[in-house]
């Protein structure tokens, strides 16, 4: 997502409060976390990255909701990603699996046991395919506790064609399938069309504290300036302003992602942003609807940056899309389990 918009006001700096119920830890773990892993990112470059440096395929212009990704099949998945399964669920088979192609899809069955048995887990797919088409649906107010804001944004794309809503969904069926096989169950806020536009802002907020979600991710990728590059996990802040009330989780979100900033970095290779968190891949605000009204941890993660034209091409990747969704399972499953 860009932060140029009514949704994507300017960063906040970060306010440090007292823990909250859901406080795992001492707060000052998580910047050794953080910068272990950082640390980790740069060993790991001085021996040389994956990731193409190439512009992505050709396809139509920016908004456009078609683009041409046919390159790199995806990597199966990391032993510590894929647990094996024992047992079978009568569960609707998914559309996803870890294996798959650039599309992420392909049928398979979620695991009826594994080390997130029992624990749920909410991924929210920024933006929809579908907003393009519903203008004025999408810019409904809805109230954000903070201030009123649009019900949802188109997203951003690459110069290249390649939006930010297709991008999110497909990462999202990733990483449903690599939390599936390690027997979690897992709850989109939309997939595949439906609903065709939306879900607000508040409704996807909503949808993970009616699953009493253990863990909730909300998928981007950003739409800054050239030059621009990297990813960074965006933090709720302790917000009490009318129906938000983050300060019972917002302990436990810094756990969170502080834990996938750090995986992040060590799977994909990706750096933290390069213009904006100083470095840590860490930024909190108080101007996020899905955050704000949220009564489970949860963040978002900006994956890169689709106008950059090296970040583009990572996140054009069917194969570096599987990384991403390799890193931010395996943030999870070690906050989960920290």
């Amino acid at each position: 997502m860009s932060y140029v918009g009514p949704e994507f006001d300017p960063p906040q700096p970060e306010r440090r409060e007292s823990p909250g119920r859901f406080r795992r830890g001492p707060v000052v773990a998580l910047a050794a976390l953080v910068s272990g892993a950082l640390l980790g990112w740069l060993a790991y470059e001085a021996v040389g990255s994956p990731g193409g440096s190439g512009e992505p395929a050709a396809g139509g212009g920016p908004g456009s909701s078609q683009a041409a990704e046919r390159s790199a099949t995806s990597r199966p998945a990391s032993p510590s990603s894929a647990a094996s399964s024992s047992g079978k669920s009568p569960a609707k088979p998914s559309s996803s699996s870890a294996s798959s192609g650039d599309d992420g899809k392909q049928a398979g069955t979620p695991a009826a046991s594994g080390p997130l048995k029992g624990k749920v887990i909410v991924i929210d797919p920024g933006h929809n395919p579908g907003n393009f088409q519903h203008a004025s649906e999408i810019n409904r107010k809805v109230d954000i506790g903070t201030n009123w804001k649009e019900c949802d944004t188109t997203g951003t794309s690459t110069n290249a064609g390649y939006t930010e809503a297709r991008f999110t969904l497909d990462v999202a069926h990733r990483l449903r399938a690599l939390l599936q096989q390690q027997g979690a169950t897992v709850k989109l806020t939309h997939d595949d069309g439906s609903p065709s536009w939306g879900p607000c802002v508040d409704e996807r907020a909503r949808i993970g504290n009616t699953a009493h979600a253990d863990a909730a991710i909300s998928i981007h990728a950003d739409g800054s300036a050239p030059g621009n590059r990297g990813f960074h996990v965006i933090l709720p802040a302790s917000v009490h302003a009318g129906a938000a009330d983050t300060r019972p989780i917002a302990a436990a979100s810094h756990e969170l992602g502080a834990s996938i900033a750090g995986n992040f970095v060590r799977v994909t290779g990706e750096a933290p942003s390069n213009y904006i968190g100083d470095g840590t891949g860490l930024v909190t605000r108080k101007d996020l609807g899905g955050l704000n009204l949220s009564t489970v941890p949860k963040v978002f993660i900006e994956c890169g940056n689709m106008r950059d034209s090296k970040d583009a091409a990572l996140l054009a990747s069917g194969a570096w899309r599987q990384k991403a969704a390799e890193g931010i399972s395996e943030g999870i499953v070690s906050f989960l389990h920290g």
